[in-house]
């Protein structure tokens, strides 16, 4: 799917226009909200202006103040588990979909009463809102990665991660798809591949992902294990340690890399280079689809609010419309979660791109086990790449990280 910056550009004019007509909101008054008081309200300080003109209409509709306070996003997570239990943190905090785990074993948020509205966004993003069958968080936006194409150095999308290979190969290139990694492997970019394997990470039920089943460890991971040796230094090189996302990103600018594995932060780059972009599904090297993760950006209720009807009512009619995740959309370009402003954004080339690659996306996992993962995956694969033992490598992943997680 070819994408051109006027395109996005076009569709952001509609967003801030959309920002501030917010007549389709409800202001929940027989709920209980329109008691008076505060709302606080932490917020990503990039998205300030985009939740103004819905706090304002709040604050007119209901004689709820809402107070808007911008936050460094790198910062703001553990701001908030230190400050909620004393009662000085804020009725609601934006964040991301996994800091559930770490959040709710602190207790510092509480469930989100959504209803039926439930069914008003992305399967993924609800998903990735429910931690133990119980939803903590109102989703605004999903973000994946998905595959850029030089078009002009490769006119079609490939039918397959070999097919990808050899139409680079067509094209007169040394080195036809780029993928970050580094000495210390990227687990995160890698996934889509493993998964078309049939080995996720962990196992899951109605609830969600359950820790207590781990499955790196499975046929399924043992023949990607396989695989990913035969595509490393002792192979076909296509993955190389010593590509990290700055020389992945120089190789598809200088025209030297047809394919990049990327998310959309990178899009612009290619753009303003003059690279006629297309988004493509990531090409598997199964017959099954690779699967990338998901991550949700959302809003959580904290469990020390003193008023949350309010915030609940807040939360659900206000940022929840599509007016205001149409506003998030045009503040950080990420598929909005709510369906309807999803389709909305999707009339971009580029947000259709990432929204189609997207559908086959998996949360990723929110479980506190997730970290003992993370410390033994990338190093594992990037050995593999450099030519350590792929069953042997990956079978001490699978009981390092079983060992960790207890």
């Amino acid at each position: 799917m070819k994408v051109t910056r006027t395109g996005l550009l076009g569709l952001g004019a509609i967003a801030v226009t959309a920002a501030f007509v917010l007549s389709g909101c409800t202001p929940g008054t027989d709920g209980g909200a329109g008691t008076g008081g505060t709302l606080t309200v932490w917020v990503d300080a990039e998205r300030l202006d985009a939740l103004q003109g819905a706090a304002d209409d709040y604050s007119e509709q209901t004689g709820v103040e809402v107070e808007l306070v911008g936050k460094d996003n790198a910062t703001i997570k553990d701001d908030f588990i230190q400050q909620a239990p004393t009662g000085e943190g804020p009725d609601i905090v934006m964040g991301a979909h996994d800091w559930l785990g770490e959040l709710t074993t602190n207790g510092v948020v509480a469930p989100l009463e959504l209803g039926d509205s439930a069914g008003d966004y992305l399967d993924v993003a609800i998903q990735a809102a429910t931690y133990d069958g119980t939803i903590y968080m109102l989703p605004y936006a999903v973000e994946n990665i998905a595959v850029l194409r030089n078009a002009d150095l490769v006119p079609e999308a490939a039918a397959s991660f070999d097919d990808m290979i050899a139409a680079g190969k067509a094209a007169g290139l040394a080195q036809p798809f780029v993928v970050e990694q580094g000495a210390e492997g990227n687990p995160y970019h890698l996934y889509p591949f493993q998964t078309a394997f049939g080995a996720p990470v962990f196992g899951s039920t109605d609830a969600g992902y359950d820790a207590t089943d781990l499955q790196l460890g499975n046929e399924g991971g043992t023949e990607f294990a396989a695989w990913l040796g035969s595509q490393g230094k002792n192979g076909t090189g296509v993955f190389n340690t010593d590509i990290d996302g700055a020389i992945a990103k120089q190789a598809f600018l200088d025209g030297t890399a047809a394919f990049w594995l990327t998310g959309p932060w990178n899009v612009g780059s290619a753009l303003d280079a003059g690279i006629n972009v297309a988004i493509d599904p990531i090409p598997s090297p199964t017959s099954d689809a690779a699967q990338p993760f998901a991550g949700v950006k959302g809003f959580f209720l904290s469990a020390e609010s003193e008023n949350k009807v309010a915030a609940t009512d807040f939360l659900v009619n206000y940022l929840g419309s599509e007016d205001v995740q149409l506003a998030l959309f045009e503040a950080g370009n990420i598929l909005p979660a709510l369906s309807a402003a999803a389709d909305t954004a999707s009339s971009d080339p580029i947000i259709a791109g990432f929204s189609t690659v997207g559908a086959d996306a998996v949360p990723m996992p929110a479980i506190p086990a997730m970290g003992s993962v993370w410390q033994y995956w990338g190093i594992a694969e990037a050995a593999i790449i450099n030519g350590e033992d792929p069953a042997a490598t990956w079978a001490k992943l699978a009981a390092d990280v079983s060992a960790a997680i207890g």
